[in-house]
């Protein structure tokens, strides 16, 4: 199997479904062990160039691997770039309001939010590590081939030029946004693991590498691990290669 099929194939069905919000994008899927509790969460967030045309059905297969190992995961939708209220800042303020329901439903659902870790792959890893920056109880995040640094992002007019369609413009036109989601310009004291393979050809992976040499520079505690033989969907793919390396990741930051 191509690991670029997991955008197609159906994944195993979640526990819940669960509205952090009122809009219909504002929800998200739960997935719990079978048994313990209260048990440490993973908080996804898909990628897909922040574009409504992705939504979360294909990072299900990832959350049911973590969940299989005792982890819950909170696979979150959100508003996009084509929905209403989508694009900066209304993504961005989902994602915080996803994180922030999280408390709320830990004793329903046997919860330890104290250990938590935000991961999100491609785009999805700009808003983990920006809810990072924002969010003080977020003290984990994984970034999985994640679009890290913005202004490069609009110079490679990666995607068609996505993140002009999120941000609402280039930089010369709206600088302000440009700097409060681009993780590279923020200050972030949360625990960052930059994870990139080699053969990415959609977010290629000196975006990672660049980030972790300039934020280690400024005293961050961050790590970066590249695998050599994969390219973009393999770390959201647990039959790939990489997904050992992903799901460790997890495990390590969590204490399990």
């Amino acid at each position: 199997m191509n690991s670029e099929d997991i955008l197609s194939l159906p994944a195993p069905p979640a526990d819940a479904r669960l509205a952090y919000g009122s809009d219909p994008n504002q929800f998200g899927e739960l997935r719990l062990p079978k048994s313990g509790g209260p048990f440490p969460v993973v908080m996804n967030i898909h990628g897909g160039f922040w574009r409504a045309k992705y939504d979360l059905a294909h990072n299900g297969h990832l959350c049911a691997a973590l969940t299989a190992r005792g982890i819950s995961t909170w696979n979150v939708e959100y508003r996009r770039v084509g929905n209403k209220g989508g694009g900066w800042p209304g993504t961005f303020e989902d994602i915080a309001a996803a994180w922030r329901f999280l408390p709320q439903i830990a004793g329903r659902y046997k919860l330890d939010p104290a250990n938590a870790l935000v991961m999100g792959h491609s785009a999805g890893g700009q808003l983990a590590l920006c809810l990072a920056a924002h969010e003080p109880s977020a003290r984990r995040a994984v970034s999985l081939a994640g679009v890290v640094d913005l202004q490069q992002a609009f110079e490679l007019h990666l995607s068609n030029n996505a993140v002009v369609e999120f941000l609402g413009g280039k930089p010369q036109d709206v600088p302000e946004h440009y700097t409060e989601a681009d993780p590279l310009r923020l200050k972030i004291a949360a625990a960052q693991w930059l994870i990139h393979g080699s053969k990415d050809d959609t977010v290629p992976a000196f975006f990672s590498r660049k980030y972790t040499e300039d934020k280690k520079g400024r005293g961050e505690d961050v790590h970066y691990l590249e695998i050599s033989t994969v390219g973009h969907y393999e770390l959201i793919d647990p039959h790939s290669a990489a997904w050992p390396k992903v799901e460790g990741t997890a495990l390590h930051l969590l204490g399990k």
